[in-house]
């Protein structure tokens, strides 16, 4: 059997549309693994980084996609919890071994020898994907296929994010938000949820607007200095440069949290601006099945509304333009079927 994917041949510029469209076999579930008929995927800039080769890759070709929504339509020999016709998510991290000591100390998302999807496996661009029956999610029903799609990556990383930074021992407290895409649209409605006055920084204005419309109290660029210090705060821009533009507005003891795979040089920190009064500053590293149990809950429970633009299959390149463009108020989302 044939199915249709988008296949990362050698690493250039999305400008370039390095993406070639393929018919190739639909793989085979390993014993534990699901067999997907995938609805949606949502585009991140992960998958930028991938194609860009700004990432190290361990393979190629390789077909990219880690936020990924569609129907059980078969199963390995020993999956158990796991019926035909379930809706499932399939996030970054796409297996963890479980014996190592990070596996061991609950810290699965820095296993010596995690494996990720669209990155080490086949991802989501294509009609049809595997993936280990105990590292996809069941749906909420409160999601349709394509609003689901963005919890799979760009909510799971914000709700580790917001973990990392702390913002949910601080009731009350204010938390920046550096960068306002996917990642951000989706944070912002579960810490407004939880009672956290939200400042976004943000060059565009329509970015901006976005914001205040989900919550934010503040909204200004990194150049602006906001009405409080920050309790906590979260950087999903991959510019190094912000980041000591988000630790001057730290209050002391807070801690900034980077929430992108990839980062560009930074700058010199001094350490009396920047790091003094036990300021922390820490990266947010993929992430573990609990986070995507704990995010996927919350959403449900908010609810989050996911912003999205919807593009059809044929059109992966163009849309990983537009998201590097930031021409995207919210996530994209590739509609498979």
């Amino acid at each position: 059997m044939k199915m249709k994917a988008w296949v990362l041949e050698k690493t250039a510029p999305v400008e370039e549309h390095p993406l070639t469209p393929a018919t190739v076999n639909v793989p085979d579930p390993g014993p534990d693994d699901l067999l997907i008929e995938v609805s949606a995927c949502g585009l991140c800039h992960t998958d930028i980084h991938v194609v860009e080769g700004e990432l190290d890759l361990p393979q190629l070709p390789v077909i990219p996609g880690h936020q990924v929504v569609g129907k059980i339509v078969g199963n390995g020999s020993n999956v158990k919890n796991a019926a035909v016709g379930e809706r499932v998510g399939v996030p970054w991290l796409n297996w963890a071994c479980g014996e190592c000591r990070y596996c061991k100390a609950g810290l699965e998302n820095l296993c010596t020898g995690a494996r990720f999807t669209g990155f080490h496996e086949n991802g989501g661009y294509a009609e049809y994907m595997t993936a280990p029956a105990e590292f996809a999610y069941p749906i909420p029903k409160e999601f349709d296929d394509v609003h689901a799609a963005p919890l799979m990556c760009a909510g799971i990383i914000g709700y580790r994010g917001l973990r990392l930074s702390a913002i949910f021992a601080k009731p009350g407290g204010t938390l920046g938000l550096f960068g306002f895409g996917a990642s951000a649209h989706i944070a912002i409605q579960i810490a407004v949820h939880e009672g956290a006055r939200v400042f976004v920084f943000t060059r565009s204005a329509e970015h901006r607007e976005h914001a205040k419309k989900l919550g934010a109290v503040w909204v200004g660029s990194a150049d602006d200095t906001p009405p409080e210090p920050l309790s906590a705060a979260i950087s999903f821009a991959p510019a190094g440069s912000l980041i000591p533009k988000a630790m001057e507005r730290l209050d002391k003891g807070a801690t900034l949290a980077l929430a992108g795979i990839y980062v560009g040089e930074m700058p010199k920190l001094d350490y009396q601006k920047h790091i003094f009064h036990e300021k922390q500053l820490r990266s947010v590293t993929a992430s573990t099945r609990e986070d995507a149990r704990e995010l996927l809950e919350a959403a449900a429970k908010v609810p989050v509304k996911t912003d999205v633009t919807v593009y059809p299959f044929e059109q992966a390149n163009e849309a990983l333009c537009d998201l590097k463009a930031s021409r995207i108020n919210g996530a994209a989302v590739l509609k498979v079927r």
